[in-house]
């Protein structure tokens, strides 16, 4: 099944544990540590509510509000984060969790120096349906865990989130990598 698919089909739990592991991933443009995205995911595991999640939300907005001169890879993951809804409802989480996900596998494609070269159109749409034909290796791993996250929640619901948790740990240590790769090419 496509990304598209999962996406489509996932409940509000799965939207929400979507959505923030994409912004989980992309942490390291952000400045933030590892642990700063923690009381969101405490919030989705003991399932307190809108109330709780959009206190949460603002908390961690607070942390990692200082957007200043940014790169284009950054400002994406920044608009993550400022797109994240208050109110856990499907349709606006359905919204956030689609638009994180472009934006996340965008940052992957910006990142890779291969990817960043080539003067095709964006292939993300594409890849997100499931042609992925030509796609950078960090880019297809990015793929991966956005879909091995909905796939974990489809399948265990609540019990998922720990898995989730761990792809997109894994997933922002390469992202990490990849940042501090770049560094050192810009320097």
């Amino acid at each position: 099944m496509s990304l598209v698919e999962l996406i489509a089909q996932a409940d509000e739990r799965g939207l929400a544990v979507s959505g923030l592991a994409c912004l989980d991933r992309c942490v390291p443009l952000l400045g933030g540590d590892d642990e700063v995205l923690r009381p969101l995911w405490s919030s989705l595991a003991e399932d307190t509510g809108t109330g709780d999640w959009a206190q949460r939300l603002e908390e961690v907005r607070g942390t990692l509000d200082a957007a200043g001169d940014e790169d284009e890879a950054a400002a994406l993951a920044h608009r993550m984060l400022a797109a994240a809804p208050a109110r856990r409802s499907a349709a606006e989480l359905r919204m956030w969790a689609d638009a994180c996900s472009v934006a996340a596998l965008r940052i992957h494609r910006l990142l890779d120096g291969a990817a960043a070269r080539t003067d095709d159109a964006d292939p993300v749409d594409a890849c997100r349906a499931g042609r992925t034909d030509g796609m950078s290796p960090l880019v297809a791993a990015e793929l991966r865990r956005q879909i091995a996250v909905l796939e974990l929640l489809s399948a265990h619901g609540a019990t998922g989130l720990r898995g989730a948790l761990e792809v997109s740990t894994e997933g922002r240590r390469v992202l990490r990598a990849a940042v501090s790769r770049r560094s050192r090419r810009n320097d």
